[in-house]
C-alpha cells in the first residue's frame, strides 16, 4: 500500500485514506466552519465545503451531500489541501533548518527563484509550487521585497507568535532519460522557515518533530560570520554585522544541529538521513581563502553533479571549520550520519546593505549545491568525474 505524507501536517496517509472536499458553488453543498483546518492553522476556522471520505479513491469523487463531482483532494488528518500531481508524485520531503541569523528566509527566496530559473533550465527540471498559499507567500514575503523592492528580508518570527505561517511547498520534477525507458522522478520541497528559537520551544516541539521526522532529507544553514574563530578573516561590514547573536544560543548551529538530530533520532546508532550542512555568506570568507580555494571556483553548468568539485568543497569547508576551531562540527556529523556533504555558498553573492541588497544586485554563488547533491543521492542527477 502506498503511503503519502502530507507536506503541511506531516502525516503518512495511506492512498486509499485520502478524502475529497466538495467544490460547494451552486448547487454544491454549503460552506461551513472546518474545525479540523481551523485547528491545524490556528486561529478563526476558515469556511470551506465540507470533507468527505470515499471507499475508493481516485481523480474524481461524488460528493455524498450534493452528489457534485470534485477533483479536491484533502488530507484526512489535517483537511488540507493536496495537490493531484502531489498525490501521483509525491517523491521526496526535504526540510531546511538552521540558527538564528543563518540567512534562511533569503536563501528560500533565492533558491526558488534559481529553481524557476537558470538551474531548472540546466536540469530540465520544473518547479511548481503546490497550493495557491504558496503562491502567494512566495510572492508577497520574498520575491517582492528582495527582487522587486531589493529590501532585505525580516528574520523568521517564531511559531509561537506567527501561528499562520503554512510552509512553502513545491513539487520539483525531472524527466530521466534511460538507455531502455524514460521516467520522470519528483522531489518534494517543504520549505518550513524554522525560527531557532522554535527548535526548543515546547509550545511548537511537536510540529516541527513531525516535520523533521517526515524529511528524507535535510539542509543546514550555518553562518560562518558567528563563528569566533572565522572573525579573523573579515573586515569592513563583514566584521561590523559579525558577533551580534554571541550571546544567543540560538545562533550556535552545533546546538541547533545537536537539536534536530534529537529530534529526529528514534532509535540508537547513526541517522541514514542524507544530510548537507552549508556555510551561507561565504562571499564575506571568500578574500581570505588561498587562491586555489575551491571556493573561488563557480560550479560549471552540466546537468551532473562534478565529483570532482563536490569532493574539494568538502574537503575545503572541513579544513576551514578545523582552522576557525569549530572542526566539532565536521565530527558530530560523522559520528551521528551515515550520509553528510559541507557545502560554501552566498544566496545574495555580496555582503548587503544595512537593509537592501548591495549595489551590484543579487549574484548567487552556488546555492543550488546542496540540493544537486542530494538529487544525486535520490539517483535523480547524474554523477560525473574529469
Amino acid at each position: 500500500m502506498t503511503l503519502i505524507t502530507c507536506p503541511y501536517c506531516f502525516a503518512r496517509v495511506a492512498e486509499n485514506r485520502i478524502a475529497f472536499r466538495c467544490s460547494g458553488g451552486r448547487g454544491g453543498c454549503e460552506a461551513r466552519a472546518d474545525e479540523v483546518l481551523g485547528r491545524h492553522r490556528g486561529g478563526t476556522p476558515p469556511s470551506l465545503p465540507p470533507v468527505f471520505a470515499v471507499r475508493r479513491p481516485g481523480r474524481r469523487a461524488s460528493c455524498p451531500g450534493c452528489a457534485r463531482e470534485t477533483s479536491r483532494r484533502a488530507c484526512p488528518e489535517c483537511h488540507s489541501r493536496l495537490a493531484a500531481e502531489y498525490c501521483a508524485n509525491p517523491g521526496k520531503i526535504v526540510a531546511l533548518v538552521g540558527a538564528k541569523g543563518s540567512g534562511k528566509s533569503t536563501y528560500i527566496a533565492v533558491l526558488l527563484h534559481e529553481l524557476m530559473n537558470r538551474v531548472g533550465a540546466e536540469l530540465d527540471a520544473s518547479l511548481t509550487p503546490c497550493d495557491d498559499r504558496t503562491i502567494e507567500r512566495y510572492r508577497q514575503e520574498f520575491a517582492r521585497p528582495l527582487y522587486g523592492e531589493h529590501r532585505l528580508l525580516r528574520a523568521t518570527q517564531s511559531a509561537v507568535t506567527d501561528l499562520n505561517r503554512d510552509p512553502l511547498v513545491y513539487l520539483l520534477t525531472r524527466t530521466i532519460r534511460g538507455r531502455l525507458r524514460t521516467r520522470a522522478e519528483s522531489l518534494t520541497l517543504v520549505l518550513f522557515d524554522t525560527a531557532g528559537e522554535d527548535l526548543r520551544s515546547r509550545d511548537v516541539s511537536e510540529l516541527h518533530l513531525r516535520y523533521l521526522r517526515a524529511a528524507d532529507a535535510v539542509i543546514f544553514l550555518v553562518d560562518p560570520l558567528e563563528l569566533p574563530g572565522a572573525r579573523a578573516a573579515l573586515n569592513g561590514t563583514a566584521l561590523a554585522r559579525s558577533g551580534g547573536l554571541d550571546d544567543d544560543p540560538d545562533s550556535d548551529p552545533l546546538n541547533v544541529i545537536t537539536r534536530v538530530t534529537e529530534l529526529m533520532r528514534q532509535s540508537g546508532g547513526p541517522l541514514p538521513v542524507p544530510v548537507a550542512v552549508a556555510l551561507s555568506k561565504i562571499d564575506a570568507l571568500q578574500p581570505s581563502l588561498a587562491r586555489q580555494s575551491a571556493l573561488h571556483r563557480a560550479r560549471t553548468p552540466s546537468g551532473a553533479l562534478d565529483l570532482d568539485d563536490r569532493e574539494a568543497v568538502h574537503e575545503q569547508v572541513l579544513a576551514l571549520l578545523e582552522q576557525w576551531q569549530a572542526g566539532v562540527v565536521g565530527r558530530y556529523l560523522r559520528q551521528n550520519y551515515t550520509d553528510h556533504a559541507l557545502f560554501g555558498l552566498s544566496a545574495l553573492g555580496a555582503v548587503p546593505e544595512v537593509e537592501s541588497v548591495g549595489a551590484g544586485g543579487i549574484r548567487p554563488y552556488r546555492v543550488e549545491d546542496p540540493l544537486l547533491w542530494l538529487l544525486y543521492r535520490f539517483k535523480m542527477l547524474d554523477g560525473v568525474r574529469g
